[in-house]
């Protein structure tokens, strides 16, 4: 593989973030005084904003609007990315040296832009990614291939000589599913490591060995 573009999730993937989400639906929803069904995070963690605004209207009846919803959930969980959240081990280094070889790096997120770009800034990695891609934007979650084609387009590489590197054991399966090469990185929050491992091309058990990870892209 002669590797010109490298498509990231943010989340799991690029940064020890998972945790936000874990409770930012239900902390939505105790704040409006209604008591969140268990294990919330889990059934929303594969949605997109938009999905999620919408699952929590109807299941919940609220009176908000969607978008009132969506934005929201968003500022319950900002102050993490305006504040907290950190790259896993090695990511910065890992992003330095993919730009330095000429890959070109874009961003492919549920979360929203605002969000990410301070999370970036702040942890000194935003000139790493130009283009950052939510699925709001994409008009849909990594259920669907729609927001790994927009970030292809956007990087004008070509889908063999793209990776994409993800956590989430639904959207590595979408990504293969449409023709995507893909590299899963672990994340603790997910559970279904085995599945993900028969799935993505490549599996790494984190961002530290970039040396190794060259070698192993290059040989397929």
């Amino acid at each position: 593989m002669k590797l010109q573009g490298a498509i990231f999730d943010f989340d799991g993937t690029l940064f020890d973030s998972m945790y936000v989400w874990d409770t930012a639906g239900a902390d939505y929803l105790r704040g409006l005084g209604l008591e969140p069904e268990p294990n919330l995070g889990r059934t929303l963690k594969t949605m997109s904003l938009a999905q999620s605004a919408a699952y929590l209207k109807e299941k919940y009846h609220l009176k908000q609007t969607a978008e009132q919803i969506t934005d929201g959930v968003s500022r319950t969980a900002e102050h993490a990315y305006f504040y907290d959240v950190q790259p896993k081990k090695g990511a910065k280094e890992f992003a330095r040296r993919l730009q330095e070889s000429g890959v070109r790096l874009c961003i492919a997120t549920a979360t929203d832009r605002y969000e990410i770009e301070a999370a970036l800034a702040r942890c000194g990695m935003g000139g790493f990614f130009p283009e950052i891609l939510t699925c709001t934007e994409a008009g849909s979650g990594k259920d669907e291939p729609q927001i790994f084609r927009e970030a292809l387009r956007r990087l004008g590489t070509s889908r063999d000589d793209t990776l994409v590197f993800e956590d989430a054991c639904h959207a590595i399966e979408t990504a293969k599913a449409d023709g995507f090469t893909v590299a899963a990185v672990y994340d603790a929050h997910e559970e279904k490591q085995e599945r993900i491992r028969k799935a993505a091309d490549f599996y790494l058990n984190d961002l530290t060995d970039f040396d190794s990870f060259r070698k192993l892209v290059s040989a397929i």
